[in-house]
């Protein structure tokens, strides 16, 4: 939901005309992949970093207009709260110019820059899943960007709850609190990597990412504590589904489905996903625009699809399609947004090495993943992996219930390694970044550990109070990110 939208009310007759082009999107995009009208000659990997804004304290700063006005630079974006923002990086192939090495100087740099001038405001930039300094009155109302797009999906999504959200997890310790606003959704700062793909292939490299998904997030948990509370080791994800969840307690007993959404099966095509998006979901945006979708493509020119791209940005998948004009060529992308962002940009390019690589790997066997495994146990999968982290179980076909770490070690790294090989990605590139994921399997310790043992350290051993312990936490953490050492080796002192 990246555009920017009027502040306004919408009218019955405004969801009728949106719902009526939303089917003519959907016609219209039905013939285009019959027609094989995208680009995928030459497929792309592209990248979105979500950061905190916090101040040299380590508490939040709600100061993201101030600290965009000073980096100046097209590549940032406004994000829901005013203590967010994001970068989104230049897509590429990933084994040409440089290959993931020079992918990495330049997030580094691009990094670097934004820090540099946020610190001559007095504020800093935090890689990290939730930010542990966050507290409930730190997502209120007042702290929602000052975006209209937001303020609007903030409008729709409680017109139709009706009521205040519950935000309740129960982990190391429980929450339970309420809030008036969507603004809590704002503490889950994301990874999103994407991947440019054929439409004759984009349902096997979707239903691959939803096959690992549970597994990328125990790899790389790193959102342990919320509000003060230490809960799952990837507290992103149940709070992400609950903080934009349109539906009051009647609705989920009679089995409506949520808008952040693993989904109920797999695929067969790209299609299925924008089709269930246009029958399950109601608008919460219904703008549409002037173009006659069909028109332009009889004209022989690219329909945009407003209001089915609109529509699919706010049904949250773990795992996205995405439709997308470039200098008037469509394409396709499956957006992988389970990851939480940081510890290091070591730790993300990691991640997207062993998520790129295994995908492909899997899309390649005679005997695919999904075709022995069912969907609701990659599901189950998701949420074990969100709650215990690299400590979790997981179900994987041959092995039954494994420790993650030794289905990765054993089985999942050499896939991902042929896979990373068969995209032309040589070994002196490959060794590096799936050695990091398998320093942490070999450790058992990643973002989410990290932080845990910090905290209880400067809590249980230096009798900090406990916001202070996690303040102090936070600073030291944002000390080791610098140094971009992958967080497997940071110390705990």
């Amino acid at each position: 939901m990246g555009r920017d939208v009027p502040a306004l009310e919408f009218t019955r007759d405004d969801r009728r005309r949106f719902r009526n082009k939303t089917h003519a999107c959907l016609d219209v995009f039905a013939r285009m992949l019959r027609e094989s009208r995208f680009d995928f000659e030459r497929p792309q990997v592209g990248l979105e970093i979500e950061l905190n804004v916090v101040d040299a304290a380590g508490e939040p700063a709600m100061r993201s207009t101030d600290v965009l006005e000073a980096i100046a630079d097209p590549a940032w974006a406004t994000e829901l709260g005013r203590f967010n923002l994001e970068i989104n990086v230049e897509p590429r192939r990933l084994h040409t110019g440089g290959g993931p090495d020079s992918w990495e100087q330049e997030i580094r740099d691009a990094l670097n820059h934004a820090e540099e001038k946020a610190a001559a405001i007095g504020a800093h930039l935090v890689m990290i899943g939730i930010l542990p300094t966050l507290e409930v009155k730190d997502a209120g109302p007042s702290s929602l960007s000052g975006d209209p797009r937001y303020h609007l999906l903030n409008e729709q999504i409680f017109a139709a709850r009706g009521e205040d959200l519950l935000i309740a997890v129960d982990g190391v310790e429980k929450l339970r609190t309420r809030a008036e606003t969507i603004t809590p959704e704002a503490a889950c700062t994301s990874t999103q990597f994407h991947l440019q793909v054929s439409p004759d292939e984009f349902a096997d490299h979707w239903n691959a990412a939803q096959a690992i998904a549970g597994v990328q997030v125990a790899l790389a948990a790193n959102s342990p504590f919320l509000f003060s509370k230490e809960l799952w080791r990837e507290t992103r994800i149940p709070l992400f589904e609950q903080a934009t969840d349109t539906r009051p307690d009647e609705l989920k007993v009679q089995g409506v489905r949520p808008r952040v959404w693993f989904g109920e099966r797999w695929i067969t095509s790209v299609f299925d996903l924008f089709e269930e998006n246009a029958r399950y979901f109601p608008a919460l945006l219904p703008l549409c625009d002037d173009e006659d979708p069909e028109a332009t493509l009889d004209a022989g020119g690219t329909p945009g699809l407003s209001e089915l791209t609109l529509h699919n940005g706010t049904v949250y998948r773990w795992n996205r399609p995405v439709y997308a004009v470039v200098d008037g060529v469509p394409h396709l992308r499956v957006e992988n947004r389970v990851l939480p962002a940081g510890p290091t940009v070591a730790d993300v390019l990691s991640n997207g090495a062993f998520y790129y690589g295994l995908v492909h790997a899997l899309v390649e066997e005679d005997r695919p993943v999904w075709s022995r495994m069912s969907f609701s146990a990659a599901e189950d999968n998701l949420h074990a992996a969100a709650r215990h982290g690299i400590d979790a179980h997981v179900y994987w076909p041959g092995m039954g219930e494994v420790p993650v770490t030794e289905l990765v070690l054993r089985r999942l790294l050499p896939l991902a390694d042929r896979g990373l090989e068969r995209m032309g990605l040589d070994a002196a590139r490959r060794e590096p970044l799936l050695g990091v994921i398998e320093q942490r399997c070999v450790s058992g310790r990643n973002g989410a550990t990290w932080q845990s043992e910090m905290f209880h350290h400067i809590h249980d051993i230096d009798h900090a109070g406990r916001h202070e312990a996690l303040r102090r936490m936070t600073q030291r953490y944002v000390e080791y990110m610098h140094m971009n050492a992958p967080a497997h080796t940071w110390p705990v002192d």
